[in-house]
């Protein structure tokens, strides 16, 4: 690039304590670049301090201070700016010194010739140019990145960090590929809420939602779990559907366990939010086996599921509490993998839809 074909001119600051070599420069560079000429550092750092300047020449020996201490002083305010020096052959090595550290773009013999002077700063315009273009595309990087990772940190919030993840890590051909896994399902459904939102604000409402929600994706996450969806006041999780784990089951039980415990708090602040005594509860059904996991849907919209009769028998268990409060039934599945360390009641075998067969469910105490 070259500075005459600039429609606006570069600035450049000479300073040197000789007057007639500042009208010299003056006269011989005005019409390429904006000269600015100051006849000491502390001018110099002046004229900085209110004009944007591209390059910066400076005579070495000055009485005031030095050429080299005067660019010192302007690199912490001033570290774009291009800086070079004008100097006699006796300070060449303190110059070169000046260079290797940083302090000095170029230096400059005296006595100057006009055309290598002139071909020299517009060199220095020209880095001066490429610095602050990349300065604003670095910028403009940096911009692209906070806004992709505050996209990430919201798109966490609607799907699972665990699901984003694999999803990140997959080939675009691979994403859609389901997998068979071993898991366990708890579905945990909050009794005659239907009935209770019916009284109140929907804002109301959606706080006391918030609020359960919160609860519980707590509980899972506790647990080792993830929460896969919330399909009105009811929270359906698993636990091994994307990373496999010995310990399903009990994961499974100790979260169902802190779920119960965590319904007084519920009630606290509902009361609080509503502004009456509330006496809501919460029914709780876990099945263990096989499952499909993976990501369901189109180009345009996927979301990651897990389907199977696992899951369907899972939410049909849950059903059975509807008239139990705060009750917690497993499956036969999964008492047999976690029996030895948990306290349960045996129910009768009872028909649930959807199954010929009747179902062996166990209501869950405690753990051992």
């Amino acid at each position: 690039m070259n500075s005459v074909q600039n429609s606006v001119k570069q600035s450049v600051l000479y300073v040197d304590d000789e007057s007639q070599n500042l009208t010299s420069f003056r006269a011989a560079f005005r019409r390429q670049f904006k000269v600015y000429t100051a006849q000491s550092g502390q001018e110099g750092l002046e004229i900085l301090k209110h004009n944007e300047i591209a390059v910066i020449i400076t005579d070495q020996r000055m009485p005031e201070m030095t050429g080299v201490q005067f660019l010192e002083k302007v690199i912490p305010d001033f570290p774009d700016t291009v800086r070079m020096i004008l100097t006699g052959f006796s300070d060449v090595e303190a110059i070169i010194r000046a260079i290797n550290t940083g302090r000095v773009f170029r230096y400059v013999t005296k006595p100057w010739d006009e055309n290598e002077l002139r071909m020299t700063i517009d060199n220095a315009c020209h880095f001066y140019d490429l610095q602050q273009r990349n300065k604003k595309l670095l910028n403009e990087l940096q911009q692209k990145i906070t806004e992709q990772e505050k996209t990430l940190r919201l798109f966490r919030k609607y799907v699972p960090v665990e699901v984003v993840d694999k999803a990140l890590s997959a080939s675009e051909d691979s994403i859609f590929e389901g997998e068979t896994r071993e898991v366990s399902v708890i579905f945990c459904d909050i009794r005659g809420f239907t009935a209770f939102s019916e009284r109140f604000a929907p804002r109301e409402v959606v706080a006391c939602l918030n609020y359960y929600y919160s609860l519980m994706t707590d509980c899972v996450k506790r647990h080792n779990g993830l929460v896969n969806q919330f399909v009105g006041d009811e929270v359906f999780a698993s636990f091994g559907a994307l990373v496999p784990n010995l310990n399903n089951e009990y994961n499974a039980v100790s979260c169902a366990l802190d779920m119960i415990g965590k319904v007084k708090d519920f009630n606290e602040e509902i009361t609080r939010i509503v502004g009456q005594d509330a006496h809501l509860n919460i029914g709780v059904g876990i099945n263990s086996g096989v499952v499909v996991a993976g990501n369901l849907g189109s180009e345009d919209r996927i979301e990651f599921s897990i389907t199977g009769d696992t899951v369907n028998t899972g939410k049909r268990i849950e059903t059975l509490t509807r008239d139990h409060p705060n009750t917690i039934l497993i499956s036969d599945s999964v008492y047999h993998k976690v029996k030895d360390k948990i306290a349960v009641s045996p129910w009768d075998p009872v028909q649930v839809k959807g199954k010929a067969e009747l179902l062996q469910v166990y209501e869950l105490k405690n753990l051992l």
